[in-house]
């Protein structure tokens, strides 16, 4: 590897843009350019100053927030006393990662690309904006812009011209060498480095809490479409504390079914155990595996076989292949030309890198060992709303989970992995210990007693809402008012009794919509309309403040339409009037929001 240097920094909060990241690094090392990939936070800031080339990959959070590795990087970044030419000896990009059901769309990237070309940067390339909403995921965006980006650093940083891009054919080298232990170790060191008895902190994605699971009861009725879980956890003695619009993090696993699967095909000994060491000064081995660690304990907890394979994934295996029609038809599916039948095999139907393997037998037997880093990304933990007010349920912490199963054109139905994990899990037939930590949440509730708040949640979008009103009513807060939408009263009425109890005694008022229960379909923005002089009434005259979760597709933007005709009915607004208004609701966090799709 020759210079010129680059160096990219993310700034992550699920994974995606450190997946993004080490993409981007591998594909540098394949133009035989020097790479660091480093989280932002873990990064000497003041180094930047010294950085000829710097990509940053960001993602945008909650209410257009950075994420948590990023923050002490974005404090010092706006700070007000650095000069405007700090960075002038810099080229950088600027690729974001967010969802566009969200007011602040890639918020974060935006502002950073405006506040490096402050200082004195120069932009190689306009902002990426990739977008979890587009069919083919933020990819759609990022493939084309990484062209361009290649284009525009070997251009001025030219390689020398008997290096070039390595083969396609040719694998690079692995980020990793592993090296097969013939004897078991005599320590369990597995189960050493699971956190849980006498943590450093609070319980953290390196040192989760294994928390008993007390309850796992489903909540829908028994000729409801979907299973949903109310899953209960005892924290005690965890050190874990968190309020209402927190989130909770859990690290699932692979099925058993599956890592047998996935070993034989690959001639994997799953009690065989294994060491790793870095080819590359600077890079880490993964902190979340033991050393040494067994092949059932990387493929049932760390490697993501059941996720929708990217291209790079394609263009290794390809490099790794033995077999002649296997390897062409690889390569195939990661060329330029052949992304569209790339997406009708595998982002459509949504085919797993378990089943891709399975598609490709002669390759998937002769991958080394060492290459399942580079061909596998780690099992990301999954996000839930807290649904529950440690002042209501003290010790416990309480979730709302849809079990996730939909089909496509594959025989096999397609499966959440954690959420089926979840769903497996009896502790009626024995302890059972989930892996989890809590983070702060989108969603920042009002203190004062006398600010009322309208939240709008269907479905199990009402999960962060209960852990409010919770803890609303046991702080004495007055005016909560809940928009709750589903199928059928019958069905997935989530929390019904507990509702019915609130408002009888003055504490809630629910407005509720059954969709399937009449002819024509109500939603909750339609019963929002309904009650334009109260939300009106709330927003403009009490200082209410007004939230929505639950699903991106379609109900944010019936919401905010609903809310725009509120404005121009009940308060006489024109329509630009109306808009700003919402607006100025968003800009002072008096409109929050928090969508999936």
């Amino acid at each position: 590897m020759l210079s010129p240097q680059l160096l990219v920094l993310f700034g992550s909060q699920t994974g995606t843009a450190q997946d993004v990241s080490e993409r981007l690094g591998r594909e540098a090392r394949r133009r035989q350019l020097c790479c660091r990939v480093q989280a932002l936070d873990s990064y000497p800031v003041v180094n930047l100053i010294n950085e000829p080339l710097v990509i940053f990959v960001c993602a945008t959070t909650g209410q257009g927030d950075p994420p948590d590795n990023m923050k002490g990087f974005w404090k010092f970044i706006f700070r007000r006393n650095l000069p405007s030419t700090s960075l002038c000896q810099m080229d950088f990009a600027v690729l974001g990662l967010g969802d566009s059901s969200y007011a602040k769309f890639n918020f974060v990237a935006k502002k950073l690309h405006r506040r490096l070309l402050q200082l004195g940067g120069s932009a190689l390339l306009p902002v990426c904006l990739g977008d979890d909403q587009h069919e083919l995921g933020p990819d759609a965006t990022i493939d084309p812009w990484l062209r361009d980006l290649w284009e525009k650093v070997l251009g001025p940083h030219a390689v020398p011209l008997d290096l070039g891009v390595t083969a396609p054919a040719v694998p690079w080298p692995s980020r990793f060498t592993l090296q097969l232990l013939q004897e078991a170790p005599r320590k369990c060191s597995e189960e050493l480095s699971v956190a849980g008895t006498d943590p450093q902190g609070p319980p953290s994605e390196l040192q989760p809490f294994l928390a008993p699971m007390v309850t796992n009861q489903r909540v829908t009725g028994p000729s409801h479409f979907q299973d949903v879980r109310l899953i209960e956890f005892d924290i005690s003695g965890s050190g874990i504390s968190f309020a209402a619009g927190d989130v909770v993090l859990i690290q699932p696993e692979n099925a058993a079914s599956r890592v047998q699967q996935f070993c034989q095909l690959l001639d994997l000994d799953p009690d065989q155990h294994f060491m790793l060491q870095p080819q590359e000064p600077g890079v880490p081995c993964p902190e979340r595996l033991p050393q040494p660690c067994s092949v059932r304990r990387l493929v049932s907890q760390y490697l993501d076989i059941s996720s929708v394979p990217r291209r790079s994934f394609f263009e290794l295996l390809a490099c790794l292949s033995p077999h002649e029609l296997e390897r062409e038809k690889l390569l195939e599916l990661s060329s330029a030309r052949g992304q569209e039948e790339l997406c009708e095999y595998c982002t459509r139907p949504r085919r797993t890198i378990l089943e891709v393997l399975c598609d490709f037998p002669h390759t998937a037997s002769a991958v080394p060992p060492a290459y399942l880093f580079d061909l596998i990304p780690p099992i990301r933990p999954r996000a839930f709303s807290i649904a529950s007010s440690l002042l209501a349920h003290p010790e416990r912490l309480q979730i709302l989970v849809a079990v996730v199963q939909y089909r496509t054109r594959l025989k096999e139905p397609r499966r959440g992995l954690c959420s089926s994990w979840l769903a497996s899990l009896d502790p009626g037939q024995g302890p059972v210990q989930v892996p989890l930590w809590v983070r702060s949440g989108g969603l920042k509730f009002p203190e004062t007693r006398d600010t009322p708040v309208i939240l709008v949640g269907p479905g199990t979008g009402v999960a962060p809402f209960r852990a409010a009103i919770q803890e609303r009513v046991a702080r004495g807060q007055i005016g909560n008012v809940l928009f709750f939408g589903c199928r059928q009263r019958d069905q997935d009425f989530y929390w019904e009794a507990e509702w019915k109890e609130l408002q009888e005694r003055g504490c809630l008022t629910l407005i509720t919509a059954f969709s399937r229960e009449q002819e024509q379909k109500v939603y909750v923005q339609h019963r929002i309309r309904e009650q334009g002089p109260l939300v009106w009434e709330l927003l403009e005259r009490r200082g209410a403040h007004f939230y929505l979760a639950g699903n991106a597709k379609y109900m944010p933007a019936g919401v905010s339409d609903a809310l725009t005709s509120i404005f121009q009915e009940e308060g006489g607004l024109s329509s630009p009037e109306a808009a700003a208004y919402l607006a100025r609701l968003q800009r002072t966090l008096r409109f929050q929001t928090e969508t999936w799709a």
